[in-house]
């Protein structure tokens, strides 16, 4: 009976993980989606009214190098939203405890059991109104522009997100100078 159950068990097990694969999108990239960022957050999050432009490029390089364009600082936005305010209450609640013991051996065996009283707090969040906190609608990013990116004359203007200390190091380049550096990520919104 009990390997049946285990049996069955793992059939179930084996259908649910089969059923979960198809629901997904495949090959798991974010590729299908065209509403996708780069960080995995839907491009309306970053929409801020002011013409961004998205510029979707292949997957990132280990390393790029090519000849500073420009560099771009894009502050992070906030907004204030609400949200359910919850507070945890508690009250005293009693439950019944069981107690076995056991004593002697063969046929002088004996069971005997008892029950006790148990008091605990039982607690439990509960909304009392509502309140006010900061989210954030857009992650504070910096990028870099390179142009013809690995030797490439036709790639130009292609946009590059890059740690702070990168972008400092190219913010205090000449326009046009070699710069070599590993990406975060491709693109760059604002």
């Amino acid at each position: 009976m009990f390997s049946n159950r285990r049996l069955i068990l793992a059939g179930f097990t084996v259908i649910l993980m089969a059923g979960l694969g198809a629901c997904g999108s495949g090959d798991g990239s974010q590729d299908d989606d065209p509403w996708m960022a780069d960080d995995g957050a839907t491009s309306s999050q970053y929409d801020d009214g002011g013409g961004a432009d998205v510029q979707e490029t292949a997957p990132v390089t280990p390393t790029v190098h090519g000849l500073r364009n420009a560099v771009r600082h894009v502050t992070a936005k906030t907004a204030k939203a609400t949200r359910p305010h919850l507070v945890k209450k508690c009250t005293s609640a009693t439950r019944q405890v069981k107690h076995t013991e056991r004593t002697g051996t063969g046929t002088a065996k004996r069971t005997r059991t008892w029950y006790t009283t148990e008091r605990y707090q039982k607690c439990a969040n509960t909304r009392s109104g509502t309140e006010t906190y900061t989210r954030v609608v857009r992650q504070e990013r910096w990028c870099v522009s390179l142009d013809d990116v690995d030797g490439d004359t036709e790639r130009d203007a292609v946009w590059y997100q890059v740690t702070h200390a990168t972008y400092v190091d190219a913010a205090a380049t000449d326009r046009l100078d070699p710069l070599e550096f590993t990406p975060k990520a491709t693109g760059c919104s604002w």
